[in-house]
């Protein structure tokens, strides 16, 4: 058996974590089971977001390759290979995964008794859970859905909570708006477009994109500085051929940003787009845009997970599921029968509140807070059931459009085991990026990165939950390895203009 305590800063300190409770009640368990403790791994994380997608305990059964499974039913397990304990079990392992933040309020004796009795199928064969969805990649699974619908149906969710959805962030705005950054980033154009102008080789049209326009309070401060400047600098020339476009997946938050910057608004564009296939949208500003300005986005993009034990690769697969009790309680509530609650959920994330409140008139009444009450019901209660399935080739996993797997090889072999993020959908929107930089621009983002692989070994980087939608930490040292690949310098230091801040500043500009 072998036992990963991550969050080795809280085994120390006048606060330390006590784990004798923890190993106890998992020692006691494991003299009661008939589980191969060989084969039984144990990882204990401090799960920081309060609202996320774990249980406790969990339990994940670690599936075996297609070669360990032959080596298995060759020793003698093809006598019971048409019973689902020993399909699910030839040669697999199984991981459980416990939340040592909250392990001091848990039935710990009960949840690894369970755990490791049931292993990963035990609570499906109990009927305690309901499962929405079947088992998928983790970019894949529905929780990135009801994030999308999130960003979609922003205006209803912030009606029902009657709360902006930057009061959901942790410290209640972005760490994003910031005078002095702004003047910093202008300063830094200007001196661009000067040497430019001097060498008579300045495009009329100066092209600024921003990705993640939150309330627009970014812009305007940016837009504020940038005419205060260039009027002090340039008598406001640089001012007259600035075009500003903001790109952003929801089009509520667009519409309020808008509003934000209407003293601007004959430089400003705003565009509904997907961040991660901006050339679909931006095809015009191939090579053209002399800042890709980025702010909270990248962590809010569908990942997967990877896992390394042993020397093996494995990707992390995920079902989405509800608590029995919560599930009858919410299907109570609306009047259906529990096991209506996928479908209405699914109706919900292709519908939306609104649609699904009149098409489903006889449950909501027409009314679609009524149908945002369920929707916030569903999204409390989500969690994650997970699986470690077999990568056999590298090279068949694609962590982006063009970007093979074979680019996480140098990055897995070189740290030993480890469970890290693929950040694909910010790998996607890194690399679709570039291509609309001008040679002398240069992209910058604020984010929360992950700059050095064995952070992944120290802490819990997601996912969570704020308020409607999903975060994830984003792997910082995969994005600088597209961009090298691509012909850029890429650095990822800490924002300079707030301290404190988790947030993360990443530039990258064509290497000279």
């Amino acid at each position: 058996m072998q036992i990963v305590i991550r969050s080795t800063d809280k085994l120390r300190g006048p606060k330390a974590l006590d784990l004798n409770p923890v190993l106890s009640a998992l020692l006691a368990a494991a003299r009661e089971t008939s589980t191969d403790l060989a084969r039984l791994r144990v990882v204990g994380d401090w799960v920081q977001y309060r609202q996320n997608f774990r249980e406790p305990v969990d339990a994940r059964l670690i599936c075996p390759s297609a070669a360990a499974s032959a080596r298995a039913y060759r020793a003698g397990l093809e006598a019971d290979a048409d019973s689902e304990a020993a399909t699910e079990g030839a040669g697999a392992g199984l991981e459980i995964g416990v939340d040592l933040r909250r392990a001091a309020s848990a039935d710990l004796a009960d949840l690894f008794r369970r755990a490791l009795n049931g292993g990963a199928g035990g609570q499906q064969r109990d009927g305690c859970r309901l499962y929405l969805e079947d088992w998928k990649a983790e970019s894949a699974g529905c929780i990135w859905a009801f994030n999308a619908l999130y960003w979609r149906a922003l205006g209803l969710w912030e009606q029902a909570t009657g709360n902006e959805y930057e009061q959901a962030l942790p410290k209640g705005e972005s760490d994003a708006r910031n005078v002095a950054a702004a003047q910093e980033l202008i300063l830094e154009l200007f001196r661009v477009w000067d040497d430019l102008a001097a060498q008579q080789a300045l495009p009329e049209d100066l092209y600024v994109l921003e990705l993640g326009v939150g309330n627009g309070n970014q812009a305007r401060v940016w837009l504020d500085e940038f005419l205060r400047l260039d009027r002090e600098r340039h008598g406001g020339a640089y001012y007259r051929r600035l075009h500003y476009l903001m790109g952003d997946y929801s089009p509520h938050v667009l519409e309020r940003a808008r509003a934000n910057v209407s003293s601007h608004a004959e430089h400003v564009s705003s565009l509904v787009l997907d961040a991660r296939s901006l050339t679909q949208t931006l095809r015009f500003l191939s090579a053209k845009a002399f800042l890709i300005y980025i702010s909270n986005v990248y962590d809010n993009l569908p990942t997967d997970e990877i896992v390394r034990l042993g020397g093996h690769l494995f990707r992390v697969e995920v079902r989405a599921f509800i608590a029995g009790a919560t599930a009858e309680r919410l299907a109570a509530e609306i009047g259906v029968a529990p096991s209506a609650l996928p479908d209405l959920a699914g109706r919900l994330l292709h519908l939306g509140p609104a649609l699904l409140a009149e098409a489903a008139a006889d449950r909501f009444h027409g009314d679609p807070l009524a149908a945002v009450a369920l929707w916030r019901a569903l999204w409390e209660a989500l969690r994650l059931e997970e699986r470690y399935v077999p990568i056999e080739e590298l090279d068949t996993y694609e962590v982006a459009p063009g970007i093979s797997g074979e680019i996480l090889r140098p990055i897995v072999e070189a740290n030993g085991d480890l469970r890290m993020h693929v950040s694909n959908g910010a790998a996607a929107s890194f690399a679709d990026s570039m291509p609309l930089l001008h040679p002398f621009g240069v992209l910058q983002c604020h984010d929360l990165f992950v700059t050095e692989i064995d952070q992944y070994q120290s802490g819990f980087r997601g996912p969570g939950k704020y308020d409607g939608s999903v975060v994830n930490w984003v792997n910082g040292p995969l994005l600088a390895a597209i961009g090298r690949r691509r012909g850029f310098d890429v650095q990822i230091r800490r924002f300079a203009h707030r301290s404190g801040s988790n947030v993360l500043t990443l530039t990258a500009r064509v290497r000279e």
